[in-house]
């Protein structure tokens, strides 16, 4: 019996591979809801008095998340055999891509705490409840947010690296300072040099806590300087991120493009064309109204060009 045709089909409604397809949807749906349902259990889980009185119903939840998510997780690891074209290599090489891949160990992690606490069954039940929150990653199946934020970082590594670099440099040189000057008057809050690095991450990151405070006047002017310091470090990063952000977007915008106006070439978007832009689309997580905006454009351009 072939069974190619329905581990093709159960991959494309696990992968949300073909637009406008309602079991994808409607898959999404049940998975997404059944993960943001669980980080509602832990939550509630951590009031003791709920879950007393309802430790039944959260046991019973944990079953049925279990048996989804082991049942999702080993029909992916199946219907990922049919994710590379005939030719490209066996079925064995896709189940194994997916297995390894960011995806892969993310749905592993949430079977995880279960399986953990059945052979450790001393395991703290915190850690347990700790790594459940690990669950919410797997909506990164349908969001490419994380993804994003990597490739963003990755792509100016360079500048993240040498501002990390100055942030470590002024943590060492102001905790060291602050040290030697708070030391003898505060030995109990400013016991070392790595205390002393707690109170330069929080200064420098303007966050604050107030629990570590220069009362010396040589302490207090290397806090001002801190301070300082913190704002301008943190400000490149948080630019460096957001322009990486921007840049990554525009080059994505530039790409759809390209393939629109190759599309277009003959005035007519075929549906093979149209199905490759759509997984453009949705691997560049572009909304539909910016690729309508887009095709608008370049219609636009073309009919210009026509005239």
């Amino acid at each position: 019996m072939n069974l190619r045709p329905i581990q093709v089909r159960l991959y494309q409604i696990l992968e949300s591979e073909v637009k406008q397809d309602l079991a994808a949807k409607l898959c999404t749906i049940l998975v997404s809801t059944v993960v943001l349902l669980n980080i509602v259990a832990v939550v509630l889980e951590s009031v003791n008095t709920l879950y007393q009185q309802w430790r039944i119903y959260f046991e019973l939840f944990e079953l049925f998340s279990i048996i989804l998510f082991s049942i999702e997780y080993l029909l992916r690891i199946w219907a990922n055999g049919a994710s590379l074209p005939s030719g490209q290599g066996n079925s064995w090489r896709g189940r194994k891509a997916y297995i390894l891949s960011f995806y892969g160990l993310i749905d592993l992690v949430a079977l995880a705490p279960y399986f953990l606490q059945m052979l450790m069954p001393g395991l703290d039940l915190r850690v347990i409840r700790a790594v459940r929150l690990l669950r919410v990653f797997k909506i990164s199946h349908y969001s490419t947010a994380i993804e994003d934020l990597v490739q963003a970082i990755y792509e100016e590594r360079r500048s993240f690296a040498a501002t990390l670099y100055l942030l470590l440099i002024t943590v060492l040189i102001t905790s060291s300072l602050m040290y030697y000057a708070e030391h003898e008057a505060q030995p109990e809050i400013f016991a070392s040099i790595p205390d002393a690095i707690y109170w330069a991450i929080i200064t420098l990151t303007t966050v604050g806590y107030g629990d570590f405070t220069p009362v010396t006047w040589f302490g207090r002017v290397i806090s001002l300087f801190t301070a300082f310091l913190g704002v301008c470090t943190v400000a490149i990063l948080t630019g460096i991120v957001a322009s990486a952000f921007a840049n990554q977007m525009a080059r994505r915008r530039v790409i759809f493009e390209t393939e629109l106006r190759k599309a277009f070439v003959d005035g007519v978007i075929s549906p093979q064309e149209d199905q490759i832009l759509d997984q453009l689309g949705r691997a560049f997580n572009l909304s539909t109204e910016e690729k309508e905006k887009m095709m608008d454009k370049v219609r636009q351009e073309l009919s210009k060009r026509e005239t």
